[in-house]
């Protein structure tokens, strides 16, 4: 039989952006993530389905949201009746500059799509944070800053309108150190664009990534310097709760 999700409240996570934010890690981790009964994915094809790691061959693909969500749900943040809806809004090799995340583009107007088809149908659900990580499109293809950090603000802007939610937290990270080392100079003014918006944004915050791997130095993958390894997608989960929890708390 079908679950009736109209029986249950969400707190909503939007996860949007490319890659990185899809989940593209590869590696042992120390601790992997098990679902749990109160955590959910919506997919890009409108289904919810149980949160959980997908399986890519052999080997297993991390999302930085699974440790965010234990994170949520060990903090006692998720109250006695709730569960968790994670909107899964990013894909791969996508940024602005390329027509996919502007206010008339297809993601865009997806993850729109997405996050009311999931406040719909129940009125007690209700949007928690909108966790972002993208920028690497848009530095390849060489954005300013100042293109990038209008482009973004007005993704912000846009999501907190639409749904009259001006303190919705809005959490952006650092690219992958290896990568951005050696592009430092592509990477530079779009990172400081997204750091400028999370800085000017009711209630944003952004996340360094230092420290943690690339595919190409956890497994000797020397072509892929710009993925977060899997262990690394844990950590990174980890830090955006920690930034969630200080947004938080500046607001008591």
């Amino acid at each position: 039989m079908l679950k009736d999700f109209r029986e249950k409240e969400f707190d909503i996570l939007i996860q949007a952006g490319q890659s990185n934010s899809d989940g593209t890690g590869f590696g042992d981790v120390i601790k992997p993530y098990e679902p749990k009964d109160s955590v959910w994915y919506l997919t890009g094809d409108f289904v919810i389905a149980p949160a959980r790691e997908r399986v890519n061959g052999n080997a297993v693909q991390g999302d930085f949201s699974l440790s965010f969500a234990d994170l949520y749900l060990d903090s006692g943040l998720l109250k006695n009746g709730r569960d968790l809806l994670i909107l899964r809004t990013s894909v791969g090799a996508t940024g602005f500059l390329d027509n996919r995340w502007g206010l008339q583009d297809d993601l865009f107007l997806r993850m729109i799509k997405m996050s009311k088809t999931a406040l719909a149908l129940n009125p007690g659900n209700r949007l928690a944070a909108l966790l972002w990580h993208q920028g690497e499109t848009d530095a390849i293809l060489g954005a300013s800053y100042e293109k990038h950090y209008a482009n973004l603000s007005t993704l912000v802007n846009a999501v907190k309108d639409t749904f009259d939610c001006l303190r919705l937290p809005f959490i952006a990270g650092d690219f992958v150190e290896h990568w951005k080392n050696d592009n430092f100079g592509i990477c530079e003014p779009v990172l400081r664009a997204i750091r400028d918006v999370c800085a000017n944004c009711e209630n944003g915050a952004f996340v360094t990534t230092q420290g943690l791997q690339s595919n190409a130095q956890a497994l000797d993958w020397r072509s892929d310097a710009i993925h977060f390894s899997r262990e690394a997608l844990y950590s990174l989960g980890e830090r955006y709760f920690d930034a969630f929890t200080q947004l938080q708390a500046e607001r008591t």
